[in-house]
């Protein structure tokens, strides 16, 4: 199995994969929850199943009282509310009103954040990435500092956080297509999410490098990309192994889990199935793609 000679093909899935998330980003970004935009949530429970004709007359008792809603997602006799930010009086009358039109529910939540809180939330969450992928890149140039020539740690660094910037992207694109064609809103556990598959992608991305370190130790770097293909060949059952047991879990966990953790799960599966591929079929191959360009701009000089 020769996975260096077909490089550039898994670098194009990659982008096939990319390329419509980016767009979705650029066109719909995200559907931010509360956690981020601010706002009040709410989740009534019925006495019976919710039909379209409910769904309507809560959104027009709400408009009656003033109140921009966000979004009403309904399941079988629970609805979800998300709206602008509610204080209790305007939240009391709401819950009078849709009593009056709709019947007897009952408030199993009621959540008022503030949008200072999910200010703070979003810059929070940009900084506890960019931080994770700056020691990422710190802590790899060190421990390879001694990987024989041609290679170097910083090579093996940033590889690495490209690999991960795969990892984000692919994640953030397929929920942004999934919030805006089924409605599903990324909240702070999505952050958790991304920050998980990070460190799984790295502890993936790290057994490799460091097969492919060992490897150029014993057998030197006359010929790179036959190294790095034989690294990637020894490792590849133990990533796909242990992938494997982590995605029968999440399996697991999804089909038997609460709702409430449905989506953080899905972006967990999502990021491990991506941190798989990126590790194997991306990150070591950018290292004899950089090689490649290296050699060929050295023999080009005069």
């Amino acid at each position: 199995m020769h996975i260096i000679k077909y490089k550039n093909w898994f670098f194009a899935l990659s982008l096939i994969v990319i390329v419509p998330g980016l767009i979705s980003l650029a066109l719909w970004r995200l559907n931010l929850s509360i956690d981020f935009t601010g706002g009040t949530e709410m989740t009534w429970v019925f006495s019976k199943t919710i039909a379209p004709t409910d769904i309507q007359h809560v959104s027009t008792a709400l408009k009656k009282d003033g109140v921009k809603v966000l979004s009403i997602v309904p399941s079988g006799k629970t609805l979800q509310l998300r709206t602008a930010t509610l204080d209790q009086n305007k939240h009391d009358q709401v819950i009078a009103d849709t009593d009056i039109s709709v019947g007897k529910f009952t408030e199993e939540n009621y959540s008022t954040i503030g949008p200072t809180i999910g200010s703070e939330t979003t810059k929070n969450a940009i900084l506890g990435i960019l931080i994770a992928s700056l020691l990422i890149v710190l802590y790899i140039a060190w421990s390879f500092r001694e990987v024989p020539k041609p290679a170097n740690s910083l090579r093996f660094g940033i590889c690495a956080i490209i690999a991960l910037l795969h990892d984000a992207l692919v994640l953030l694109g397929i929920f942004s297509l999934l919030g805006h064609f089924a409605g599903v809103e990324v909240d702070s556990l999505f952050v958790t999410a991304i920050l998980t598959v990070i460190g799984f992608s790295v502890h993936d991305t790290i057994v490799v490098f460091d097969r492919i370190r060992e490897n150029l130790k014993r057998q030197g770097a006359i010929d790179f990309p036959r190294v790095v293909n034989s690294s990637i060949l020894q490792t590849l059952t133990r990533s796909l192994n242990t992938s494997l047991t982590v995605i029968l879990v999440l399996f697991t966990l999804l089909l038997f889990g609460g709702e409430s953790t449905r989506w953080f799960i899905v972006a967990l599966l999502v990021g491990i199935l991506s941190g798989t591929y990126s590790s194997i079929f991306n990150a070591a191959p950018l290292l004899v793609l950089w090689d490649e360009k290296t050699r060929t701009k050295a023999g080009a000089r005069p």
